[in-house]
């Protein structure tokens, strides 16, 4: 019945859901925010200028040889020709060149006249196959007219043509290395082809559902998929998911043998993972939903998708993976047989000699460990961003070749002029006050030139000045410059006697100046969010206040390494231009959310063996019964990680580099040497303020509370049975609740939302929450956390409230609420 649930659910979604590739949106992932003054720069010219709605492709043309000038001028007619005639595309609106427009040859024309550009307006949407189809019919058609010059395609349109092209042509690639690589793993680690194929098909599952899920609810608007999130996606589901399998066929193979039965088997296995499978998932979620805060688009819409299929692929594993091991038998060990497999359970000799070193030399190790991670930490002092998309491309593009062509013959910022928007509430198209302006606006810092004509809004109250930088204008310096020139167009809009004038930047470089505040604002909320995400699932699972904070700083420290060791292989080694700017986010959230896994594994089974064991000894045990199961669990998401790597997408390079490596530093260092290495030195205290009891014996009494996974555990009758009832029934309605408010408020009510309507939704169930809270609190002291499985299954709950506030910020975000999303101002950075 559970095979059958979750064959007919992923067959019913497909049948209903759109194409993922469809609903893809990889134009806002690379935008600042909404309220930043470069969009509101941008939403000006495309309002008060005709035609600036259209997406401009650049055709560079240079000559050859003595007659460069006229082979130049010759190709650019012929090109303009062929532009201009019926049968161009559809989608090219108009050509401008020194032949349709010649009084724009100053800005047309190079300075030794060898090379000119072409400006292609073309109308429709960039992520359109028909406009895709439409560049590569201009470039046919440049190509078939250059004659002897040398010419290329780029700008806007060409970029996010190429773009499209270096984005599918790696999906593929990747899926198909990613299943090739973790089979092998799975072959070499369960030694059976059936057992490997389990977590296979269970990730096909939950990717296929995920991924329609995510589709439905990216045309309902309500998320954003963008590609790459898609090609992280499928190689967190490959890690994520066989690393959640292995722990439980792992310790399905130690129950069968002291339990011959089966299900009885299986249902003691999941019952002794559930804790750390449920810790471990639930960090991942809560960390991908701490995205909801930032104001960057690119972080912002990065979270829910992964979220959502992190949390089906918990569902499969809990769920799927089971049922597939029973319905295959014992077989499903074949052909070493079920004795061979749980021997091999029982930890390989390798991890007795590293438990034997810990125990040994406990100082020695731990102090190794950090001032190695200290070490390799120093790559950060080359530490430098990149905001350039077309040099992040590992493979040759024309749109880049086109850009170094502009840069070789006109210079380095006409690649990406900015513009400079003035705006008042008089007409300024008499006076001197534009000239004025200019002149300020020429006298700025690294100011190469500003556009000779000026363009007005119809109302003449706005005034748009093209300039141009002496800088790349996609590095640091470029950015940096942005301010001192919204400031000097602002002292010389005030000389010029332009009273309340608003002065804005548009432009590339300007929206990459604003996604880098916004990213740096970001990322220190969201990093301080995660870590108390993380400290708090710590202290919840481990009841300790001290453990989560040793474990948490091992964490940081893994961080810092990692960062430095890519930073100094990609930038310093490889030669990459920096970090991609989103890049660094990517690396500490994901980093931590995972890292945490591999101590979450084996902080619980040391707590599970200080049952029967001193804490020196459940040490050494937790080391070496995990050893085996967690390094191949750490080995596999490693590699799914590297198969990025495989893609030609610098930012998808780094992040696949650095996860593969910071996970294995975690898995062979961290987790091995240093985390028992600290236990170890701190003893009783290791889960301050909780005290290890005194270890069980077979021939004496059970003195303590039955664990919280085990099967017969059972909740006290009387007053704590009746509360634990009362509070899972409470969390239940609780849950329900919401998400049938939800669900109505949105599809019902949503194009009216009022502010109060939100406001309401947001008290109610903000009251509910603290209610909430003080029941668990209270239920956690009666029962002196003493939580089985129903308990856990109710703690779910406290999700909705937690939604109900990202779901007011997403209604605040995309304007929902009536005059904030629009009169509110927002400054990010210094």
């Amino acid at each position: 019945m559970v095979v059958a649930f979750w064959i007919l659910i992923a067959g019913l979604l497909a049948g209903v859901a759109p194409t993922l590739e469809s609903v893809e949106d990889n134009a806002s992932a690379n935008l600042p925010p909404a309220a930043s003054d470069s969009m509101k720069a941008r939403d000006l010219v495309r309002a008060q200028l005709p035609g600036q709605d259209a997406t401009p492709a650049i055709v560079v043309v240079r000559g050859e040889g003595a007659d460069a000038a006229a082979s130049a001028q010759q190709a650019v007619t012929r090109i303009t020709a062929a532009l201009s005639e019926s049968t161009r595309p559809d989608q090219v609106a108009s050509v401008i060149s020194t032949v349709s427009a010649p009084d724009a040859a100053a800005e047309l024309v190079s300075r030794d006249r060898s090379a000119q550009l072409l400006v292609v307006p073309m109308t429709g949407s960039p992520s359109d196959e028909s406009f895709q189809n439409a560049v590569d019919k201009v470039r046919s058609l440049v190509s078939d007219r250059a004659g002897p010059t040398e010419v290329a395609v780029t700008g806007p349109a060409g970029i996010a043509t190429d773009t499209v092209k270096v984005f599918s042509g790696g999906d593929r690639i990747l899926l198909a290395a990613t299943i090739l690589l973790v089979l092998v793993i799975l072959l070499a680690i369960y030694r059976s082809p059936l057992m490997a194929l389990v977590p296979l098909v269970a990730v096909g599952v939950a990717m296929r559902v995920a991924e329609t899920v995510g589709a439905l609810l990216a045309d309902a608007g309500l998320i954003t998929v963008s590609s790459q999130t898609a090609s992280i996606m499928t190689v967190l589901l490959f890690g994520v998911g066989t690393d959640y399998a292995l722990i439980i066929t792992v310790r399905y193979r130690e129950a069968l043998l002291d339990e011959p039965d089966r299900a009885r088997a299986m249902r003691t296995a999941v019952h002794r993972t559930a804790e750390s499978v449920l810790a471990s998932a639930s960090t991942i979620v809560l960390a991908m939903f701490a995205l909801l805060v930032a104001a960057s688009p690119a972080l912002r819409g990065f979270g829910p998708y992964l979220a959502l299929g992190v949390a089906v692929m918990a569902l499969v594993a809990f769920t799927l993976i089971p049922a597939l091991v029973l319905l295959l038998g014992r077989g499903v060990f074949w052909p070493g047989g079920v004795d061979k497999a749980a021997e091999r359970g029982r930890g390989a000799g390798v991890w007795h000699r590293v438990a034997a070193l810990v125990a040994k030399a406990p100082v020695r190790v731990a102090s190794a460990v950090v001032a190695l991670l200290v070490v390799l930490s120093a790559g950060l002092l080359g530490y430098q961003e990149s905001f350039n998309t077309l040099s992040g491309f590992r493979t040759a593009t024309e749109s880049e070749r086109g850009q170094h062509l502009i840069q070789e013959e006109f210079g380095p910022g006409e690649i990406a002029p900015s513009t400079v928007v003035v705006r008042s509430h008089e007409d300024l198209r008499s006076g001197s006050a534009p000239a004025e302006i200019a002149a300020g606006i020429a006298d700025a810092g690294h100011v190469s030139r500003v556009g000779e004509h000026p363009r007005f809004a119809e109302d003449g109250t706005t005034v748009f000045y093209d300039v141009v930088l002496d800088l790349d204008p996609y590095s640091s310096e470029a950015l940096d410059a942005i301010a001192p020139l919204q400031e000097a167009a602002r002292t010389a809009a005030d000389a010029a006697g332009v009273q309340d004038a608003t002065v804005l930047v548009g432009g590339e470089t300007a929206q990459n100046a604003d996604i880098r505040s916004a990213l740096d604002h970001d990322t220190t909320l969201i990093a301080l969010l995660v870590l108390a995400i993380v400290t708090a699932v710590l202290a919840l699972l481990l009841r300790s206040v001290l453990a989560p904070l040793y474990l948490v700083a091992t964490l940081v420290l893994s961080f810092l390494a990692t960062l430095g060791v890519t930073t100094f292989f990609t930038v310093t080694v490889l030669g990459d231009e920096g970090i991609g700017n989103r890049v660094t986010a990517y690396i500490f959230i994901f980093l931590i959310a995972l890292g945490v896994d591999y101590n979450i594994f084996i902080m619980s089974r040391f707590k599970q063996e200080l049952r029967t064991r001193p804490p020196a000894a459940a040490v050494t045990a937790a080391l070496t019964r995990t050893g085996g199961v967690v390094s191949s669990a750490g080995l596999i998401l490693a590699a799914t990680f590297a198969v990025l790597m495989t893609q030609p997408i610098r930012e998808l390079f780094q992040f696949g580099f650095a996860m593969a490596f910071g996970i294995l530093l975690d898995t062979f260092l961290i987790r091995p040497l240093l985390v028992p290495a600290l236990v170890r030195l701190l003893g009783d205290r290791a889960l301050w303020p909780s005290r290890p009891g005194t270890p069980q014996t077979p021939s004496a009494p059970r003195t303590e509370p039955p664990a919280a996974d085990a099967p017969a555990a059972r909740v006290p009758e009387g007053g704590s049975g009746r509360l634990l009832r009362a509070f899972t029934w409470i969390a239940v309605v609780e849950a329900c609740t919401w998400a049938g408010l939800l669900v109505g408020m949105y599809f019902k009510y949503v194009p009216e939302t009022t502010e109060l309507g939100v406001r309401i939704f947001g008290t109610l169930h903000g009251a509910a929450f603290v209610v909430y809270v003080l029941l668990t609190v209270l239920v956690a002291v009666r029962l002196k956390w003493r939580l089985g499985r129903t308990t856990i299954l109710a703690l779910l709950a406290a999700i909705p409230p937690f939604m109900t506030i990202a779901f007011e910020v997403w209604a605040r975000r995309t304007g929902r609420l009536p005059g904030r999303a629009v009169t509110a101002k927002r400054t990010y950075g210094p």
